[in-house]
């Protein structure tokens, strides 16, 4: 009898330790480190997304053109790296001394415009990926929030956008779909059985993309997630009340 009961606490704890690369600690920002090498499968969307990235930062600190395209082995660096130091400008003994400025001549003043002013909404109005009740809510530990379910229940785009990430390369995710919606927004959706989009289709909002699959406490869930330039932000308060 105490064999079974050391055997089940021994199980729960390898549960929770997968929860923790599910997805947490492995992904976040502080234990981050300093190179990634692109295995295959890798996009420049998944590897910004593990690393809580823009990607357009990502692919400009390494040279990426528009196209993103990377290979495998190559190695990214995941910091920005650091500006030039410009060498000081030697001074010209021989320069010829240069006389007092003209004043400008006076031009009437015209009145200063102010910018438009810009509000950091998100581009869409978000809908529900699936129907369910959160299981887990927001934190910087969970990156998103997890809707609970039946397995096979239908998946749908939270808004329109096009898919650039389709696998199951990024560890603690499961089968994953990530779509961006403009260049700032991405949303995520994890835990899928069945994905039903590839990289590169263009999907509408309310469009089937995936089915429910199992969490890692072995039960049906969707872990979904809206980033705005590669920081996760808190779903509930994009999503329509329920």
């Amino acid at each position: 009898m105490l064999l079974a009961v050391l055997a089940g606490s021994l199980a729960a704890c390898a549960s929770a330790a997968r929860w923790d690369d599910n997805p947490s600690r492995s992904n976040s920002g502080w234990d981050t480190p300093a190179t990634h090498t692109v295995r295959h499968g890798d996009t420049l969307y998944a590897i910004a997304f593990r690393y809580q990235l823009d990607y357009k930062d990502l692919a400009r600190w390494n040279g990426i053109g528009a196209g993103y395209l990377i290979h495998a082995g190559d190695e990214l660096r995941l910091t920005p790296p650091k500006p030039a130091q410009r060498s000081p400008t030697p001074s010209n003994r021989s320069k010829p001394p240069q006389s007092a400025p003209r004043p400008p001549a006076t031009q009437p003043q015209r009145p200063a415009t102010r910018p438009p002013t810009q509000t950091a909404s998100a581009p869409y109005r978000w809908r529900w990926p699936t129907d369910g009740k959160i299981d887990r809510g927001f934190s910087p530990r969970s990156k998103g929030i997890e809707i609970g379910g039946t397995a096979g229940q239908k998946i749908v785009a939270s808004a329109a956008g096009k898919v650039v990430y389709s696998g199951g390369a990024l560890k603690g995710y499961g089968q994953l779909l990530i779509i961006k919606h403009n260049s700032g927004w991405l949303s995520a959706y994890g835990h899928n059985r069945t994905l039903r989009v590839r990289e590169g289709d263009t999907v509408t909002a309310g469009q089937h993309i995936a089915d429910m699959g199992l969490g890692p406490a072995r039960r049906a869930v969707l872990h979904f997630e809206i980033r705005n330039n590669g920081k996760p932000v808190n779903p509930e308060k994009y999503l329509p009340a329920q």
